[in-house]
């Protein structure tokens, strides 16, 4: 652990202080011997003093519990008066200006729990690298900005390990006498240490090929285990359009002769883009239509698309530090969502990405943990793999796609890969980029990176009939975040639309203009105030506001109810028609939560009801979108509106409306799910994907009705449905039940999927996100279940995660009895793999938003967490910010 020498706590790394790296290294050449107990590693590294370091600089390499065997420099021996080594750090006192040295390190991947370096997942070697993993292999300048060409030679007994991979091209195979066998990687492209990878095992592939734009055949493999050989077609075929549509929207063609996919169990994150060789959690390539959900399937291709996009975005051109990790990230995930937007439903994957950004990620900005998108500080980098840095960052590359146009953004693309193929580079470049593109100031934009928090935009509206002029005038500010109090104002692009009683869209001309613009108007909010007068409006509109979700920001409007009924039923903005829906159900729960906390009666208005039955009975309204229009808030995303957040009210005021709409629309809930019944084989089409989903959820809400006859639908469903998606939707509705026939269905599910760990990791998942009121119990006791394993992070993320982060009624029950569950959990993770313990920790970062006794019950967990000495950089970072300590 790396300490601060004056608090003896886990040091904090500041952009500010970047300096350029004092030694590069131009080539890698590493051999690995796989064993047991012990693999050894040797590495050859071909090193010259950088531009600004003195003569006398000693080379400083990082190390992480490494065990050193041998040193040398240009061949010579290195005395033990000329080094210094610990399992943490190696340090040569004196080196030549240009030099080759030679580390051999003993590994024992083993019993790498951490799932950071070497390791073993279901008896195979893989690594994993990013962020600072390749320190745990060998002595290194494991940063970003030190980019070299690799050589990698596997060594391993064949029996065991028949496949032997690594990054770039094959360059030679062979066998030894003594049962071993070897492989020769060579990669001609430089990269960074983090973007290195190794898979060593008994694995079955699938194998097809690419012909790229410029007429180039490339191989594509998926490697699995032999016995999931079956479940690789759709990552593969998925893989495929992601490469013709990366040629054809950004002309990005890849350079290998070979790309490889290798799904593991054992992962801490989803995939890893490894020059040529991404190593993916198993859960984002493995489906099959008995085993994998609809939501499986498109986040499979989604991944899929998100670590091959990297080849370009992250690989040819990667980030100088860690503090630029967005630069890689938020333009990446920005490429996979337009992607999945082709591939699919745009209007409803905007939802969707919209809906995961504003219920983890607004959270995020409104917690301890807020942060710019480009952070100013970290004790660990892992912390930081967040959804501002992802998903806000995304936001902040469509933000300059809205303001430049496709084409404008394209001309940018192009410039910025042209101009820095084979550099580390910070988000400055890539804005700059956009700028020289188009011959545009940025300069205000840039805020974004630098800024935190979400900020918030107060709309004032006036029709003056008399002048046939409406004015919006809009108000920016940000709350302060930590370290950051007083906000500059963004440039925030603002698409507006003014629709009249027809839910028309009416021309638009801003005071002073000749001509009308017929379509959404983008507005440039830069100031802290503004005003826009439209000019020739005959008569008084209903204003579309933050059409497509223009920008992440949070919106004050006094629509009235009927306003947001009509928006609800007539805009022609998908996200905005969405929106209303969405305000309409948080305004009506703030209303019943507050009544339910009074015991006041509780009451759903006539008009609310209509509205909801005017989406339901519209078959000419796509079943995706209309599945999303009927689906309330959720509660995590509903506390959000809360001074205190009540989770008991929130949960009976939600649940009353569930069932209100229910009873009120029975009829009609039963008609369309009749009208949805799929004939045929499965597809996973974005049409079979969006009738599925409508048809589910009227599923989900007709068992409101604790009506025998509807539990006897779900249950037919869950013993006839051919697909896994219709079984899921059916076990998530009996769930709810504290019935024989649901504890019978839940027994029946595993017997029949005990064989397939990432469908348990559903069942988990199922048991872990049901209101009932023995759910802390039963997840108490599926610890001990031989379905878990702490060691796995798919099965605590399956069960811990689901239950702390995503079932807030039984998570913050008030005598605090979950929340010490989970910090004996957080400990005892802790030891095992410090990222997953953390993440879990961070479901205690908005604890001050609770009231005094359940704050109590969170800040007594935190403060027994931060008394053991031994807790890890990771975890200790997350909760001394939470404590405020930080």
């Amino acid at each position: 652990m790396d300490l601060d020498p004056e608090s003896q706590r886990p040091r904090t790394i500041r952009l500010e202080d970047y300096r350029p790296p004092a030694f590069l290294i131009e080539r890698v050449e590493l051999r690995f011997e796989l064993g047991e107990p012990d693999t050894l590693v040797e590495a050859t590294l071909t090193l010259q003093r950088g531009a600004g370091a003195s003569p006398d600089m000693p080379l400083e390499l990082d190390g992480d519990g490494l065990s050193l065997v041998a040193i040398s420099i240009d061949g010579a021996a290195l005395a033990a008066a000329d080094f210094e080594a610990t399992p943490d750090r190696l340090r040569i006192k004196r080196v030549p200006a240009e030099f080759e040295l030679r580390i051999t390190t003993r590994l024992r991947p083993q019993d790498n729990t951490e799932l950071s370096g070497l390791y073993q997942s279901s008896g195979n070697y893989c690594t994993q690298c990013e962020a600072e993993g390749f320190r745990r292999i060998t002595y290194f300048l494991d940063r970003p900005d030190v980019m070299a060409r690799y050589t990698t030679v596997i060594v391993a007994e064949h029996d065991r390990y028949p496949v032997l991979l690594s990054n770039g091209n094959l360059a030679g195979t062979g066998t030894l006498e003594d049962g071993r066998h070897w492989a020769r990687w060579e990669d001609p492209f430089p990269k960074p240490s983090y973007l290195f990878a190794l898979v060593a095992g008994r694995l079955d592939y699938i194998e097809d090929h690419h012909v790229t734009m410029s007429g180039r055949r490339v191989q594509l493999f998926v490697y699995v285990q032999p016995h999931n050989i079956d479940m690789c077609g759709h990552a593969m075929n998925a893989l495929k359009n992601a490469m013709r549509w990366d040629e054809q929207v950004y002309g990005r063609e890849y350079d290998l002769d070979r790309y490889m996919i290798v799904a593991v169990d054992d992962f801490n994150m989803g995939a890893m883009e490894n020059k040529g060789l991404n190593i993916f959690n198993s859960k984002y390539v493995l489906a099959r239509p008995d085993t994998a959900t609809d939501f499986d399937y498109e986040h499979i291709e989604g991944v899929i698309g998100h670590e091959y996009f990297h080849n370009w975005s992250g690989n040819r051109v990667t980030c100088r530090d860690w503090f630029q990790l967005s630069l890689k990230e938020g333009f990446t995930v920005f490429r996979d969502q337009e992607f999945s937007a082709d591939m699919g439903s745009r209007a409803v994957k905007r939802i969707q990405d919209v809906n995961l950004l504003r219920t983890h990620q607004f959270r995020e900005d409104a917690g301890p943990m807020a942060h710019p998108v480009r952070p100013d500080a970290y004790v660990e980098i892992n912390n930081f793999y967040t959804a501002t840095v992802y998903n806000k960052g995304a936001e902040v590359v469509r933000m300059l796609h809205t303001l430049l146009g496709a084409s404008g953004f394209r001309r940018g693309t192009d410039l910025y890969f042209e101009r820095h193929d084979g550099e580390a580079v910070t988000t400055d470049d890539f804005v700059r980029a956009m700028e020289d593109a188009n011959e545009i100031n940025l300069q205000q934009f840039r805020r974004w990176y630098s800024q935190g928090g979400t900020p918030v935009l107060s709309i004032k509206r006036y029709y003056d009939a008399d002048a046939k002029s409406y004015t919006l005038t809009i108000t920016q500010r940000c709350p302060a975040t930590p370290g950051q109090v007083e906000k500059l104002p963004f440039h925030i692009p603002f698409a507006v639309a003014l629709l009249d009683p027809q839910g028309r869209e009416l021309p638009l001309r801003m005071k002073g203009e000749k001509n009308d613009l017929p379509e959404d108007r983008v507005l440039h909010l830069c100031e802290a105030e503004q005003s826009f007068v439209f000019q020739g409006i005959d008569t008084q509109p209903v204003p579309s506001l933050l059409r497509g979700f223009s920008a992440p920001v949070r919106l004050e409007v006094d629509y009235s109810e009927s306003e947001l009924c009509f928006l609800l039923s007539q805009d022609t903005d998908p996200f905005c028609r969405w929106e209303a829906g969405q305000q309409l159900a948080v305004q009506l729960i703030q209303t019943l939560a507050s009544a339910s906390q009074e015991q006041k009666p509780m009451r759903v208005p006539d008009a609310v009801t209509a509205a909801f039955a005017g989406v339901l009975q519209d078959s000419t309204i796509d079943p995706a979108f209309r599945a999303l229009l009927l689906t309330l808030p959720s509660e995590v995303y509903l506390g959000e509106f809360m001074q205190v957040v009540d989770p008991d009210a929130l949960h009976a005021a939600r649940q009353f409306v569930r069932r209100h709409l229910a009873v009120s629309l029975r009829s009609s809930w039963l008609e369309c799910y009749h009208g949805l019944t799929q004939q045929g084989p499965y597809r996973v089409d974005a049409e079979a994907i969006g009738q599925r989903s409508l048809r589910n959820l009227c599923l989900n809400y007709l068992m409101e009705l604790e009506d025998p006859d509807m539990d006897a639908l779900a249950k037919t469903q869950f013993e006839a449905a051919e697909n896994m998606t219709d079984v899921m939707a059916a076990l998530s509705a009996i769930a709810q039940r504290d019935t024989a026939d649901a504890e019978q269905a839940m027994a029946e599910f595993y017997r029949r999927w005990k064989g397939e760990p990432l469908v348990v990791d559903k069942w988990l998942t199922v048991q872990a996100q049901s209101r009932r009121a023995d759910t802390l119990d039963r997840v108490e006791a599926l610890t001990r279940h031989p379905a878990f394993s702490m060691k796995n992070p798919n099965k605590v993320y399956a069960l811990l995660r689901a239950f702390a982060q995503g079932n807030p009624v039984r998570f913050h029950g008030s005598d605090g009895a979950a929340y010490r569950f989970i910090g004996e959990q957080i400990a005892t993770l802790d030891g095992l793999n410090p990222q997953v313990a953390a993440r879990l920790a961070g479901a205690f970062n908005d604890w001050r938003r609770y009231d005094d006794a359940r704050q109590g019950h969170q800040r007594a967990v935190l403060t027994n967490l931060m008394n053991d000495s031994n807790l890890s950089p990771d975890t200790y970072e997350i909760i001394s910010k939470s404590l405020g300590e930080a």
